[in-house]
C-alpha cells in the first residue's frame, strides 16, 4: 500500500473515535510500528499499537467512556492498556525510552518524548507511524527513511547498530527473524555489530528468546532464519545442540551428508507441507542424536543407528531447557522422532499388512504428520529418486487406510486389558497380566487373530493355562 492511500484506509469510525478522544484529551496520538510497516507491505497484522505524548493509561481511561462498552484492560507496571475491536488488539501506551544495563534481562522503561520513542524502534521500518492529530490525520511519519528501506528490503538500526543492539539484546534475533519473514537483508554494519555483540544474548531470558525462536520457525522458509543465527554465532548460544549437527567428516574416501543442512532443507519441506509449529520442531529435532550415534564400518560406511530413539530420550531435556511446554506438544514431537524412520523402512520393501498394523497403533492420530514428516525427509537432488520415494510413501499412506478401514487399528486399545485379566483369574499387576496383555496385542497385530474380544478371550485363556493360571471358581 502506497503511503498516500493510508489515509483513505485508516478513515473509520474507531480511529476517528481515538483521534477526538485525543484532540479533546490535548494529546497527539500516532499508530506506530508493525502495523504501519505491515499496511505498506500489503501483509495482514491483528496487533496495533498507539502511542500518546502522555500517560497512555490516562488517556485510555478517558477514551474507554466513548468506545460504547469495549472493556478496556490496564497494566500499571507496564504503563500500557489494551482493548480488543473486531477481533484486532488495540494497545495504548506513553511515549517512552528503555535500556538495559550490562548484566540486566530485564529492561528500564522512562517516559520519553516522541523522537525519543521513535528513536529506540529497533528498525526504521518499524519506526514508521501515522498520526492521528485531527488536522495531519493519516499522514505518515518517517523519521529514518524506513519507507525507502522497506522498498529496498534493507534492515536498518534507526541510531548506531552497537547502541540499538546493546539496548535490548534481543533485537539481534528480531534482526533474523525479520529476514526470516520479509526476505529482507540485515545492512551490512548491523550484521557485523550482531557478530560482535552477540554474547549480549545471554543477559535476555529464555522465554524471550524462544518466542523469537518460535517465530522464526514458523516463517515460510525457517532455514534462512536459521543459518543467519548460526552465521552470527548466536545459534552456538542459544541451541548448542543444534550446531553440533553441522559438519561433514570424510573417512577411507567416504563421507555423510552434513546433517546441519539437510536438517534445514527437511525443515523447510515440512513448512511448505504445514503450519504446525511442533511438526516444524519435529523436523528440527528427528535427527538431533546423529552426532551422538554416528560410527564408521569399514563395510557399510558411516552410520547412526538408533538416533531416532535416542533423539527421542533426548526431547524432554531440549524442551525443558528452551522453555518449550512440557505437555502434549512436547510428547507429539517426541512420538515424531521416535518414529520418523518406521514409514521409511516400509517404504523400502513389500509392505505387510502386519507392519502396517504396527505402524497405525504406534502413531495413531498423528499419521498423517508423521508421513509428511517423513515426505519432507527426502532432500535428495536426484529428482527420479525423490519421485520413486514419494511413490513409495504414497503406497505406504494407501495401505495404511485400506489397514485402518479393515482392523479399525489407529488409536486402538485391545478389546480386552489388564482388569479384566486380573478380575477372571484374581491376580495383582504383575509378570503375568503383562504376559496375557502382550500376547493379545501382538496376535491381533500380526493379524493371527481378529480385533475382536472373542478371539481375544480365547487367547487370554490359553495363555493363562500355560501359565498355569486357573479362574478362582474353578480352582
Amino acid at each position: 500500500m502506497k503511503p498516500e492511500e493510508i489515509r483513505h484506509h485508516i478513515d473509520t469510525p474507531l480511529f476517528r473515535t481515538i483521534s477526538k478522544a485525543a484532540s479533546d484529551y490535548g494529546v497527539s496520538a500516532f499508530i506506530v510500528g508493525g502495523y504501519v510497516r505491515d499496511l505498506i507491505l500489503d501483509r495482514e497484522s491483528k496487533d496495533i499499537d498507539i502511542v500518546v505524548d502522555g500517560s497512555g493509561i490516562d488517556f485510555a481511561h478517558f477514551l474507554s467512556e466513548r468506545l460504547q462498552g469495549t472493556k478496556v484492560n490496564y497494566f500499571k507496571n507496564f504503563g500500557t492498556a489494551m482493548f480488543r475491536h473486531n477481533d484486532i488488539e488495540y494497545e495504548l501506551v506513553g511515549a517512552r525510552k528503555e535500556s538495559y544495563k550490562r548484566d540486566s534481562r530485564k529492561p528500564i522503561v522512562e517516559d520519553g518524548t516522541l523522537e525519543e520513542d521513535r528513536e529506540r524502534r529497533d528498525f526504521t521500518i518499524n519506526a514508521l507511524s501515522i498520526s492521528l492529530d485531527e488536522k495531519a490525520f493519516g499522514e505518515v511519519i518517517d523519521p529514518f527513511g524506513g519507507i525507502q528501506h522497506i522498498t529496498e528490503k534493507l534492515l536498518v538500526t534507526p541510531l548506531e547498530p552497537a547502541i540499538t543492539y546493546s539496548d535490548d539484546p534481543l533485537r539481534m534475533m528480531r534482526a533474523i527473524r525479520f529476514a526470516s519473514q520479509l526476505g529482507f537483508r540485515i545492512e551490512d554494519r548491523s550484521f557485523e555489530a550482531i557478530k560482535s555483540q552477540k554474547d549480549r544474548i545471554k543477559i535476555v531470558s529464555q522465554e524471550r528468546i524462544t518466542d523469537e525462536l518460535n517465530k522464526i520457525i514458523l516463517s515460510d522458509k525457517p532455514s534462512v532464519g536459521f543459518k543467519l543465527l548460526n552465521t552470527t554465532g548466536i545459534l552456538e548460544l542459544i541451541f548448542p545442540k543444534f550446531t553440533q549437527l553441522q559438519g561433514v567428516e570424510v573417512r577411507k574416501g567416504i563421507g555423510h551428508k552434513d546433517n546441519f543442512y539437510h536438517t534445514l532443507k527437511v525443515l523447510d519441506n515440512v513448512a511448505d507441507r504445514s503450519n504446525d509449529l511442533w511438526l516444524r520442531w519435529a523436523a528440527i529435532l528427528h535427527d538431533i542424536a546423529k552426532p551422538d550415534t554416528k560410527q564408521f564400518d569399514k563395510k557399510s560406511g558411516w552410520t547412526f543407528h538408533g538416533h531416532e530413539d535416542l533423539g527421542a530420550k533426548l526431547t524432554p531435556g531440549i524442551f525443558r531447557g528452551l522453555k518449550l511446554p512440557m505437555d502434549q506438544k512436547m510428547k507429539f514431537v517426541q512420538k515424531l522422532v521416535r518414529l520418523h524412520l518406521r514409514p521409511i523402512s516400509l517404504s523400502k520393501k513389500e509392505v505387510s499388512d502386519s507392519g502396517i498394523r504396527r505402524l497405525l497403533f504406534d502413531a495413531g492420530e498423528d499419521l498423517d504428520s508423521l508421513m509428511i514428516l517423513c515426505e519432507s525427509d527426502i532432500t535428495s537432488k536426484n529428482e527420479v529418486k525423490v519421485k520413486k520415494f514419494l511413490g513409495n510413501f504414497q503406497r505406504v499412506r494407501l495401505k495404511c487406510k485400506e489397514v485402518e478401514e479393515s482392523d479399525k487399528i489407529k488409536n486402538w486399545q485391545p478389546p480386552i486389558g489388564g482388569e479384566e485379566i486380573m478380575n477372571t483369574f484374581g491376580l495383582k499387576p504383575g509378570r503375568e497380566v503383562g504376559i496375557i496383555k502382550t500376547a493379545i496385542r501382538e496376535a491381533i497385530l500380526e493379524g493371527e487373530i481378529k480385533n475382536e474380544y472373542e478371539a481375544a478371550k480365547g487367547l487370554m485363556m490359553q495363555k493363562a493355562q500355560e501359565l498355569g493360571l486357573r479362574e478362582p471358581n474353578n480352582i
